[in-house]
């Protein structure tokens, strides 16, 4: 089974942060920026938007970057890399009015969630987003028969299927194809006809890069596709 996680409400405190550099990775050292000082920056939050202290501000678009289930084997996980049953995810899609789907790996599926952000872009590139506190409202079920077995979801954005890989082609391949085993069951093509139906419409986003795992989703929009 899968468990169904809607996110009704998402509601981010007061303050928040961003900080950028502090670990040495491959992608740190390309830009330039480790070894180095570490910079911060500090928000204040409200009316829809965050305000920094250099005067910069973006607007809100919150959401957990944790949602997951613990795997399956036993001993100790870091919550560090995404996983196939969820986790670090760090997906700006998954704003309140989503559904998140994730195969239960254990018994009574024992689903962890956090990581508030305020806002963020695709890729998370600095290793943090807006950074804060999060009061969440949201409604748990089981479903039997999912259009497909790895995690996926609903979104205002549209339909989002995700791959997570140390090798970002693996991990977009693992997006795509879970992609098109959902285009397959939706509207009863074989799967060469998927694949040319999503190159038109179906983006690949890089969902994160900061987790020692590659994130990559992707997105079909509703109402890209019509007819059929």
């Amino acid at each position: 089974m899968m468990l169904a996680v809607r996110l009704e409400s998402l509601q981010p405190d007061n303050w928040g942060y961003t900080v950028s550099v502090g670990r040495d990775t491959p992608l740190n050292r390309r830009l330039k920026v480790f070894p180095g000082d570490m910079a911060w920056l500090h928000w204040d939050i409200a009316d829809g938007n965050a305000v920094n202290n250099l005067g910069f501000g973006v607007r809100l678009a919150p959401f957990l970057g944790v949602i997951g289930l613990p795997p399956d084997e036993p001993g100790e996980h870091s919550t560090t890399p995404p996983r196939p049953c969820g986790g670090n995810i760090d997906c700006r899609e998954l704003v309140a009015g989503s559904t998140l789907y994730l195969p239960i790996t254990v018994p009574e599926a024992l689903l962890c969630l956090g990581d508030g952000h305020g806002a963020q872009g695709d890729g998370e590139v600095c290793g943090t987003a807006v950074e804060c506190g999060m009061t969440t409202r949201l409604v748990l079920d089981l479903v039997s028969e999912p259009p497909i077995r790895t995690a996926h979801a609903i979104t205002p954005a549209g339909r989002v299927t995700f791959g997570f890989d140390a090798d970002l082609n693996e991990a977009s391949a693992q997006a795509l194809s879970a992609m098109l085993d959902w285009m397959e069951a939706r509207y009863g093509v074989d799967r060469a006809t998927a694949l040319a139906l999503a190159s038109p419409v179906v983006d690949l986003r890089i969902t994160q890069v900061a987790n020692t795992t590659w994130g990559v989703h992707a997105v079909l929009p509703d109402g890209a596709l019509t007819g059929g």
